[in-house]
Parts: structure tokens; sequence; C-alpha cells
């Protein structure tokens, strides 16, 4: 059930590109978590796009948006869910998945910080409860989890 933010400069990716990018990230995300198929378990796996001003990010205090697309992704997930050798995994899924949404002649360098945050057990209110990770094993599918 994870909560995934993408940060990104305004136009660094048009309005077909932000559909694959919501999508590729969606499916990374549910494939690392081991997520069940069904659609109330994958309807758990948020991604949200937001869009900051070009000209209000800089890159070591320069504007360097004609040569690199910078994009700052933020992933919640129930602490619990991923190991070390999974996170690393998910990570660089991630950033492929980020990278398969620009352009195929887009010669930007991509420059991703991904950062997966765990949320402490019984921290996550949803829907007016707070969920301990077996909620979130019921409710999700978690396949390595549900035992």
């Amino acid at each position: 059930m994870p909560n995934i933010l993408i940060k990104v400069p305004t136009e660094a990716f048009n309005q077909t590109q932000r559909q694959h990018l919501l999508r590729r990230v969606s499916e990374v995300a549910m494939v690392n978590e081991h997520m069940g198929d069904t659609p109330q378990q994958r309807a758990l796996c948020w991604v949200l796009i937001e869009e900051v001003q070009a000209t209000e990010w800089l890159c070591g205090g320069v504007d360097a948006h004609a040569r690199v697309v910078p994009c700052i992704v933020i992933v919640k997930v129930p602490a619990g869910v991923l190991d070390a050798p999974m996170r690393q995994r998910y990570v660089g899924e991630l950033h492929g998945a980020i990278k398969s949404s620009l352009a195929p002649d887009d010669q930007r360098l991509l420059m991703t910080s991904i950062h997966i945050q765990e949320v402490a057990d019984g921290t996550w209110g949803a829907n007016g409860d707070i969920w301990q990770l077996a909620d979130f094993t019921r409710a999700a599918g978690y396949g390595h989890l549900a035992q």
C-alpha cells in the first residue's frame, strides 16, 4: 500500500509521458511490494505527480533543465514490507520506470533522488483507523508476508 509522490519540474514530461510515468511507477510498486492482483488490492497503490515550477528548482545552484531532468520520488510504505535487497531492486526499477517515460530521443540526463520512507507500525491512518502491518497485509495481499 504505497503512497508515492513524484516531483518533477514543469514541462519535463508532456501529458502522455506523465500518464506513462504514473502507470509504470504503479506497476513497479505493486510488483516490488508483492501486492495482490485484485482490483481492491491494486487500488491501495497511490501515485501522484506534482509539478514544481522549473524556475524554482536549481541543481548545484543553477538552472540546468536544458541538460538534466531532476526528479524526486518519495515512497511511503509500511515498515516491515521491504528488506534491503527489495529496497535496492525497487529503487533501480523506479529509476528505470521514470527513464522509460522520457521521449526516446531526449538527450537530457535523468537525475533521480528516491526516498523510501518506512512508516512505523501503528502510525499510518487509513479511512479513520490506525492500521498495523497485519491490516496492510490483509488489504494489499503482500504475498511474501501472507503466511
